[in-house]
């Protein structure tokens, strides 16, 4: 008994040091200029059986079951910080996209590795289509503090959002026709149709229905509203994968819908899930890295393999399926070029790798590690370089902005009142005003106002000035006319 305790304080400790030395390592990945992502896994490799041999991992199962569940968080978090106002005019493209340009992906590596591999045109297909579609872990992780052009970071947003359902259905169908000498195309038309029609509004109605209850319920603490929010991210993953259906994709649309919504507790939601994500991404990639063996991976066959496949995939594969898909959008040429190289791999191309060896595909391991060496490409030679590419692109979009906060207070948070934090920006109508002529709603009041680094008590005769940010105490019924009057801009007098 006392050496099973020992043992789990033991376990515990090193979880400990995993997750201490995984979140100093995103300090030093700026720095180097590699994605956080490449050195979480690279701890994994470190602590394997490979490399200290601390801890011995193979268990694909548990592994497929960790990815899956971080995934959920990950997609949750992205959906609920994504704006449908800033994705909707790039949404037809991205769509496109997330669908026919994982196909076109998956067509072109299926013929180079059925030529260049030597393996069978299903094996080419599946291996096609675990590759296919972009990383929403590696996008939101890696462009998350990029000064992108908008339209440019809220299309490759929204791919990466919505394409990981495609590849995962292309992924399940081939192993199918591989396994299973019955499945027919029809069945597997009418099941695309299926999962993307249930997925989508299974995701609308659970977003819905989180949205409301997250509003209507009155919770003892206000730390109780992100875990009710997270629960129906699982909700709509769970009861729509039950209905053979995208649970991914319909995460990402119920967080769409949730992180749309006008929420109480926006801000606490939106931090909680932000951290958790971050952990989700910490324990995703430290279990893939420890799920691989270096010592077989980094062998000749596997490396000059991975590095064809790679190779194809990063210059022709997606750069073909992103001109062709978007031949007739409204991205010039070095719009195009720039998403092209911003088509990360990541977590769910891994992920999606090790479904083959749960369905016993003959050759599984070796796809597994030509898929990993893939990943590992992509994420050092394009995450690595997005900032470059964008710079000589001319690509650089205006400084970032922060949003409108909400402060929730736990002493007020049963009167329905918010403290919104507000940022002043050269576009305010307000720069210029003093307080007595700004007209604010009933129930609304400034009670601060922080100026290059130092507190206002604000009085009628302050004048608002540009990078002012204000803290007003507002009724929840009077938020969203105070924020009519704070928005306003000069570009509407």
């Amino acid at each position: 008994m006392l050496n099973e305790i020992l043992e789990s304080n033991q376990f515990i400790l090193l979880m400990a040091l995993l997750l201490i030395i995984s979140v100093l390592v995103t300090k030093f990945s700026t720095r180097l200029g590699v994605p956080s992502l490449v050195l979480f896994i690279g701890v994994g490799m470190l602590v394997g059986s490979d490399g200290l041999n601390i801890i011995y991992f193979d268990n694909a199962t548990i592994a497929q079951l960790i990815g899956i569940i971080a995934l959920v968080v990950i997609l949750f978090e992205g959906g609920l910080q994504t704006q449908w106002t800033k994705i909707k005019p790039v949404l037809p493209s991205a769509l496109t996209m997330a669908t026919s340009g994982v196909l076109v992906t998956t067509g072109i590596v299926a013929v180079a590795s059925k030529y260049m591999l030597g393996i069978s045109w299903l094996e080419g297909l599946l291996l096609g289509s675990i590759v296919g579609s972009t990383d929403a872990a590696a996008v939101f992780a890696v462009l998350k503090d990029k000064n992108i052009k908008g339209n440019i970071k809220s299309m490759l947003e929204a791919e990466s959002g919505s394409n990981d359902p495609m590849a995962m259905f292309l992924t399940l169908s081939f192993i199918q026709l591989i396994t299973q000498d019955q499945a027919g195309i029809g069945s597997l038309i009418w099941s695309f149709f299926w999962q993307m029609g249930i997925g989508l509004l299974c995701g609308l109605i659970i977003g819905k229905v989180g949205s409301l209850s997250i509003n209507r319920i009155n919770l003892d603490s206000s730390g109780l509203y992100p875990l009710f929010g997270l629960a129906f991210a699982f909700s709509a993953y769970s009861i729509t994968a039950l209905m053979d259906a995208s649970g991914l994709l319909a995460v990402y649309t119920a967080a769409l819908v949730i992180g749309n919504s006008e929420l109480t507790y926006r801000h606490s939601i939106v931090r909680f899930n932000e951290g958790f994500a971050w952990m989700a991404q910490i324990v995703m990639f430290v279990i893939l890295g420890l799920f691989v063996f270096p010592a077989e991976l980094f062998q000749w066959n596997y490396l000059i393999n991975g590095l064809l496949v790679s190779t194809v995939l990063i210059f022709i594969a997606r750069p073909l399926a992103v001109y062709l898909n978007l031949l007739k959008s409204q991205y010039n040429n070095k719009e195009k070029l720039f998403l092209s190289w911003a088509g990360l791999r990541g977590a769910v191309p891994i992920v999606l790798s090790i479904f083959p060896m749960l369905a016993g595909v003959e050759g599984s391991q070796v796809m597994f590690n030509v898929v990993f060496f893939v990943v590992l490409t992509s994420t050092l030679v394009q995450g690595s370089t997005i900032t470059f590419m964008s710079s000589k692109l001319g690509l650089e979009g205006e400084a970032k902005e922060r949003s409108m906060h909400s402060l929730e207070l736990i002493s007020i948070g049963k009167t329905n009142v918010e403290m919104i934090e507000y940022d002043v920006t050269s576009k305010n109508k307000i720069i210029g005003e003093t307080l007595e002529c700004i007209t604010l709603p009933d129930n609304a009041l400034i009670n601060a106002i922080i100026r290059d680094n130092e507190i206002i008590t604000p009085n009628g005769q302050t004048v608002i000035k540009e990078h002012d940010t204000l803290y007003i105490l507002v009724s929840r019924k009077s938020k969203q006319k105070l924020i009519k009057v704070l928005e306003k801009d000069t570009d509407t007098l």
